[in-house]
């Protein structure tokens, strides 16, 4: 059991960060990106290509699997930046789809390598030095670590000039466009920011799981992101880390029903989804802003001069006694 939950925390701990991002780019500037999980795809695969084809260390891979999954989030934008949301989800999502079936059908990495075979024995760091037992909770801190510096570093952003734009930008191009800001450009940044930390919890992925192929990176695997986005609260970073937890605890449950509930596997499987799709609705049904609702910024100021209007009244000089 202790296994399993150091398991279970190190994949919450990826998939949140890959929440995160998501956020970033949908609760904070609005982009419907339903091509999401590609960018997580990259993150996997150039951090194994580069560590065990290439032979370079798990920094440059993991520095490298971020690169470039944020090239593509700005590649795709580039030509997508001027459409409206129901235009640009179709283009993300076929630009994810074109990125996996590249990855499906190139060989990179020798016989049985790449392609349709995927990549076995991926190098896992320090594993060989700690063993097998201690593995699991090093792998453990480096994930919440990581985490932790990837929710500082956009809670960060958002109270910077650059977050405060994105958030105007969320609620339509006139007021961004009103102040002078380029939408475009921010729209780019914007998925190259949410592409290089979806990167992030790629590589984590592939390092963790040690196996990939392109069938861990279908549509579907958006489907469950969004799902963690809208169930935690759009716009609110903490709201999608819980998501993540709650979501991936349905997700790695039904393992411990096996037994005891009169169903196959692969019935058990399909209940998970239908759970988390159950669990949706509930929520956009009685809490449309999701389970930790993104609070409105007050601003110090503004109360302060409320206050001071409150409390004026009229002085007399000296000479009017």
């Amino acid at each position: 059991m202790i296994d399993y939950l150091v398991y279970l925390l190190t994949i919450v701990g990826i998939w949140g960060i890959l929440s995160l991002s998501l956020n970033l780019q949908y609760g904070l500037t609005g982009l419907v990106n339903l091509g999401h999980i590609a960018f997580f795809m990259l993150g996997a695969y150039i951090s194994t290509i580069l560590v065990m084809v290439v032979g370079t260390g798990y920094v440059v891979g993991f520095v490298g699997g971020m690169a470039a999954a944020a090239l593509f989030g700005a590649l795709i934008a580039l030509p997508t930046a001027h459409l409206q949301q129901d235009y640009w989800a179709i283009s993300t999502l076929a630009a994810a789809e074109i990125a996996r079936l590249i990855f499906k059908n190139e060989t990179i990495g020798g016989t049985y390598q790449g392609g349709p075979y995927g990549f076995s024995g991926i190098p896992q760091p320090l594993k060989d030095v700690l063993g097998p037992e201690m593995y699991g909770w090093f792998y453990l801190g480096l994930t919440l670590v990581l985490a932790a510096a990837a929710y500082l570093v956009l809670q960060w952003l958002l109270n910077m000039p650059f977050g405060r734009a994105l958030k105007a930008m969320r609620e339509g191009d006139d007021v961004p466009l009103a102040l002078g800001k380029n939408v475009r450009s921010l729209r780019i940044r914007a998925m190259a920011l949410g592409g290089g930390v979806a990167g992030l919890a790629g590589a984590l992925y592939a390092h963790f799981n040690a196996f990939i192929d392109p069938t861990y990176f279908l549509p579907l695997e958006t489907f469950l992101v969004w799902a963690m986005v809208i169930l935690g609260g759009a716009g609110n970073y903490l709201g999608a880390l819980l998501g993540a937890l709650i979501v991936q605890l349905i997700y790695n449950s039904t393992r411990f029903l096996t037994g005891v509930v009169p169903l196959d596997a692969d019935t058990l499987g399909s209940l998970r989804m239908i759970a988390i799709g159950v669990l949706i609705i509930l929520v956009i049904h009685y809490l449309p802003r999701g389970l930790v609702p993104e609070r409105p910024r007050r601003y110090a100021g503004t109360a302060r001069n409320k206050q001071a209007e409150g409390g004026q009244h009229v002085r007399t000089s000296p000479s009017q006694g």
